[in-house]
């Protein structure tokens, strides 16, 4: 059963093929997000005190650095497929949208490669 009308199959408009996996990778990283932010929220509610050297020695320890990491990388991954969704959908011209979402790229794994930098440079 054909669900396209005859003007679609004659012009050969349809779906992508492609978006499904977008949008399910959108929504997986949100619910992984969930348990993550609740874990950071009360991490830093539980914490005695909120200054950079509690931080730190918090951080310190593997378990809250694994997990800081995999939060920040879910965030960072999901704030990137939400703006390849808007640049997608509301920048017209091909040239510009494929320079944004380039420039996107690298912003977001240069972020990851901070954070990665950084809670390194804390654990070691």
């Amino acid at each position: 059963m054909q669900y396209r009308t005859e003007t679609k199959r004659v012009k050969g408009l349809g779906t992508a093929k492609h978006g499904f996996s977008h949008w399910w990778m959108q929504r997986l990283s949100a619910v992984l997000m969930i348990p993550l932010g609740i874990w950071f929220v009360v991490s830093l509610m539980t914490m005695e005190s909120l200054s950079p050297d509690a931080l730190m020695q918090w951080l310190h320890n593997p378990i809250p650095a694994l997990l800081m990491a995999l939060w920040t990388i879910t965030v960072v991954y999901h704030a990137s497929l939400g703006l390849q969704v808007i640049i997608e959908d509301y920048v017209y011209g091909k040239a510009m949208a494929l320079t944004l979402l380039t420039l996107i790229k690298f912003a977001m794994f240069a972020m990851v490669v901070a954070t990665f930098f950084s809670l390194f440079k804390l654990v070691s």
